[in-house]
């Protein structure tokens, strides 16, 4: 047996008592011939002192110890001298007396200090096998563990089965591009790895299993952020005979469950609710965050008769009119309205009006065209003080809501509204669009995806084609402005599934080619069903408290999609192209 306690087990009862750790040198003390040092292993640390006059042999051997070192130690638990203990560590009244030392293995100098934080996020994914020792990374990793275990145990409870599904399957059009995988024993042809696994849940649900779950990795060929990877893990949930209440009242219980276990905090449930229209209105956003105010104002009425030309053309041409009163921000400097005006422009506006509120004036040049009627009416309407900065959006509604969104988030940032906040407002969105038009593609496609389910209420508008009033059975659940779920009730009629690929412009020999066996399934008595899918690794991030995802995450690529550890993607043999019928044409640069 290499040991006998961890690393953060022992306390002033075990005082007296032989006692054997393992783990690695995590700092070393020379105090005039008396070494100390902290041995770390996943669960803690235990400070060690080698005294020469005790035990000379251990002693000397500790004076050429390293960090990094993999140690096992053994020696009597002894009381710290009174003044010398650490409140800060659990193990922080004790320590161990050293007996005898083995050095299990030697370690080279680290290329950064274990125990401190480290910017360079490349330098530490190149060594992750280092960055994991870092207590933090410990943490985070165990939170997780503690998360999955809760969630499996919780939906056992509630009758779901975990199954799984395939890993190599069908490239089907889902909205991110197929990572593909060649086909060795049929050359020419491909598997896709799943985007989701939405069409074997669904073929679950056909199959009788009636409730299942899946700790289920994914995988999408998509640009990378600081909340997304090119395979990342979701929760994945799908029952038969449900209905929209019963999942809600599902997830509620279980994130209840899972912030007890990972955190000891008590959410109050019911989540509150709101549509995708009120969202957008209201904060500019599908996945708002309401830990603040700053809400965006419709400001059509007060400006319907306007002389100011900006205003007046947006709304004659059927767009709208808001603003937001980004209150104490006047003092706003000249790089930051640049910086917004810059980002409202990058996403469809054409500039950024705004007034400043300073000394009793109000500062833009926009104020000479305002009527003394619209200026008390815009006073009411944003609630307008000393101090305050109003932002205002003029254009398509899709437009204002989304610039002027985005434009509320960064002030919230550059203000710090939200630093150091605890809150936790979980928020379900609900009636999001079934179809969105690309300009771009010329066509309608599925805002969740192809298999979800339009309102009852709103079939007519579908089969009349009045597309973008259709609403859909669709749901997400939002954490403070960040999607951490979302799922629908599906379509289980092979007609009406039929429909909704016909609206997307697929054609019935595309239909039958890329979907035929869940056309097929579907007409073999397919029940209601419905499901979720949670972001595991964002639900993580969250309560770890970190913004990157790659905190939580054991071996993640880096933002360009890279494994800087193993160097992957990579180049591969030639033989094993030729086996594949594969040839490389290399791009020119």
């Amino acid at each position: 047996m290499y040991r006998t306690h961890d690393c953060n087990a022992l306390r002033p009862a075990d005082i007296g008592k032989t006692v054997t750790l393992c783990g690695w040198l995590n700092s070393r003390r020379d105090h005039g011939g008396v070494i100390f040092i902290d041995l770390r292993d996943r669960e803690g640390l235990t400070q060690v002192v080698f005294r020469p006059e005790e035990h000379a042999e251990a002693a000397a051997a500790a004076h050429g110890l390293r960090g990094e070192d993999v140690l096992q130690v053994s020696g009597v638990v002894a009381a710290r001298l009174p003044g010398t203990e650490n409140p800060k560590l659990a193990t922080g009244a004790i320590e161990l007396v050293a007996g005898d030392l083995t050095i299990l293995n030697k370690a080279d100098v680290p290329p950064f200090p274990i125990d401190e934080e480290i910017a360079n996020e490349d330098l530490r994914l190149t060594y992750r096998f280092l960055d994991l020792r870092r207590p933090r990374m410990a943490r985070n990793l165990k939170l997780r563990h503690r998360v999955v275990k809760t969630a499996r145990d919780f939906l056992d409870e509630a009758g779901y089965l975990e199954i799984e599904t395939p890993i190599l399957s069908k490239s089907t059009p889902e909205g991110a591009r197929d990572f593909l995988v060649p086909s060795r024993l049929a050359p020419g042809l491909f598997y896709a790895l799943p985007q989701a696994p939405q069409q074997y849940k669904q073929l679950l649900m056909v199959g009788g299993l009636e409730k299942y779950f899946q700790i289920a990795k994914c995988f999408r060929d998509e640009d990378l952020r600081a909340d997304r990877q090119p395979e990342f893990s979701q929760i994945d949930i799908e029952a038969a005979f449900i209905t929209p209440e019963d999942i809600f009242s599902l997830i509620e219980g279980l994130f209840r469950r899972v912030f007890q276990a990972a955190r000891g905090i008590d959410l109050p449930t019911p989540f509150p609710r709101m549509t995708y229209d009120e969202a957008m209105n209201r904060y500019g956003s599908d996945k708002p965050d309401t830990r603040f105010a700053m809400e965006l104002r419709d400001l059509g009425d007060v400006f319907a008769a306007s002389d100011f030309k900006v205003f007046k053309g947006a709304l004659a041409g059927g767009g709208v009119v808001k603003a937001i009163n980004a209150k104490g921000f006047a003092g706003v400097t000249t790089g930051q309205i640049e910086e917004l005006t810059a980002m409202a422009k990058l996403h469809g506006a054409k500039g950024l009006a705004f007034i400043k509120v300073e000394k009793g004036e109000w500062k833009s040049p926009i104020v000479k065209f305002f009527s003394e009627q619209e200026k008390q009416s815009l006073r009411e309407r944003l609630g307008i003080e000393e101090g305050d900065l109003i932002l205002f959006g003029a254009d398509k509604w899709e437009t204002v809501c989304n610039v002027l969104g985005r434009i509320r988030l960064r002030v919230a940032e550059i203000q710090r509204l939200t630093a150091g906040m605890e809150a936790l407002h979980f928020l379900w969105v609900v009636d999001f669009p079934l179809l969105a038009f690309s300009e771009e593609e010329n066509k309608w496609n599925a805002v969740h995806h192809p298999f979800t389910r339009p309102l009852a209420e709103d079939l007519p508008l579908l089969e009349r084609g009045e597309f973008s009033r259709v609403r859909a059975q669709a749901y997400d659940v939002v954490l403070n402005g960040v999607e951490v779920g979302g799922g629908s009730i599906r379509i289980h009629e092979q007609a009406l599934q039929a429909r909704m690929f016909e609206v997307l412009g697929v054609t019935r020999e595309q239909q039958q080619t890329m979907f035929g066996h869940l056309l097929r399934a579907f007409s073999f008595g397919a029940p209601p069903h419905g499901g979720v899918a949670l972001g595991l690794d964002r639900i993580i991030m969250l309560l770890c408290g970190t913004e990157n995802i790659r905190d939580v995450i054991a071996f993640p690529k880096n933002n360009r999609g890279m494994d800087l550890m193993s160097q992957s993607p990579s180049e591969v043999d030639f033989k094993q192209l030729r086996e594949l019928a594969i040839q490389v044409v290399k791009k020119n640069p």
